[in-house]
């Protein structure tokens, strides 16, 4: 799982917090970790956060940081981070015909908060910059590089 910017953090933490408390309740971090492939019970996730029922921003962010971090040392130990390459292609891959169309890419980029029509980014050329055999779709291969290449 590659690392995300501390501006992507705050969009997706806003997104999820519908009622605009300032918080998110352990049930939206269980829904956000199986959705990047993170798959645990709810009292596993208890133990993790402790007695709160709920994370401000602040201790999302650290949250997530430690997530990251014995994520990429448990990769390190196992030597899977094509395994957990192969994992997040999935995430991508909604039809799980092997490849990531750009709509696909779009589906998941909204479901996390991270695209923003406004923005004016276009999709298809995220695709092309790592697309090497100009199918307009991204292969594991293709997916592999451009995760290497952004972390």
């Amino acid at each position: 799982m590659s690392s995300l910017s501390a501006n992507d953090l705050h969009k997706i933490f806003t997104k999820l917090d519908k009622n605009g408390d300032g918080l998110m309740s352990i049930d939206q971090v269980k829904w956000l970790l199986e959705r990047i492939g993170f798959h645990t019970t709810l009292e596993e996730l208890q133990r993790l956060v402790g007695p709160t029922t709920s994370l401000d921003s602040i201790d999302f962010f650290i949250f997530y940081d430690i997530v990251v971090k014995s994520n990429i040392g448990r990769s390190n130990q196992t030597n899977s981070f094509d395994g957990d390459l192969a994992e997040a292609f999935k995430v991508f891959d909604l039809n799980g015909d092997g490849f990531i169309s750009c709509e696909e890419l779009q589906k998941v980029l909204s479901r996390f908060g991270l695209w923003d029509e406004r923005e004016g980014r276009d999709c298809k050329s995220m695709i092309n910059i790592f697309d090497t055999n100009s199918d307009g779709l991204l292969d594991f291969e293709e997916f592999r590089t451009m995760m290497v290449s952004s972390s």
